[in-house]
């Protein structure tokens, strides 16, 4: 029992022992025999996290990602995650994510491209004096706080970007994110807001100079 102090584990061992399970049997007859660990020890604090963080960073928009792979074109045919993903939505595809998984849990944040068009008015705002040393500036604070800036990279650089820029590393990227893994005894539901709280910077510049469609921030 946590003390007065102490807060509350976010997820329980058993959903941690869940996943490492279904590493080891993806199949539905492991997956309808463990269904109520699932149902009560990932999805139902996943759902109560993000119902309860949501108002907190003003917004309505949440996703507690399906359970299903989806095996159409895929070679591998196993047909669960293994992890549980939700999502907090400030702008389309862009917002606060959090995922359980064996290992733990992932906090992360920013934005994901949703077109050439979105990923244009990134790199321009990369590229501009103004703008693009306020994204250093916020992505180096959170890699000292223990966070990894992440976003697909192109393997050389974008057509036209000199290769002496001096923000080539965020040049390549087509969108940008950043996040951490915390132990499953590391995480309670302040854990995930204190997280979020420090990545809202990166959030906050995504909104004002790249937003899925222009006007919209």
């Amino acid at each position: 029992m946590p003390t007065k102090t102490q807060k509350a584990q976010l997820f329980p061992d058993e959903a941690f022992d869940f996943y490492e399970g279904l590493i080891a049997d993806n199949s539905k007859t492991y997956w309808l025999a463990h269904k109520d660990i699932y149902d009560r020890s990932v999805r139902a604090p996943m759902v109560e996290l993000l119902e309860g963080l949501a108002p907190k960073f003003d917004t309505d928009e949440l996703t507690v990602f399906r359970p299903y792979r989806d095996v159409r074109f895929s070679k591998d045919k196993s047909p669960y995650k293994t992890n549980q993903g939700g999502v907090l939505e400030v702008e389309p595809s862009m917002g606060y994510y959090v995922e359980v998984n064996a290992a733990g849990v992932v906090v992360a944040a920013g934005f994901w491209s949703r077109d050439r068009a979105q990923t244009a008015r990134y790199r321009d705002a990369v590229d501009s004096d103004l703008s693009g040393p306020e994204l250093v500036a916020v992505t180096a604070k959170l890699e000292k706080a223990g966070f990894r800036v992440g976003g697909h990279q192109v393997k050389t650089r974008p057509r036209g970007v000199a290769a002496d820029h001096p923000r080539l590393d965020l040049m390549r990227r087509e969108y940008v994110t950043a996040g951490r893994e915390f132990a499953p005894n590391e995480v309670t539901a302040d854990t995930i807001e204190k997280a979020w709280r420090k990545l809202t910077p990166l959030v906050d510049w995504a909104r004002h100079h790249c937003p899925p469609e222009l006007g919209e921030a």
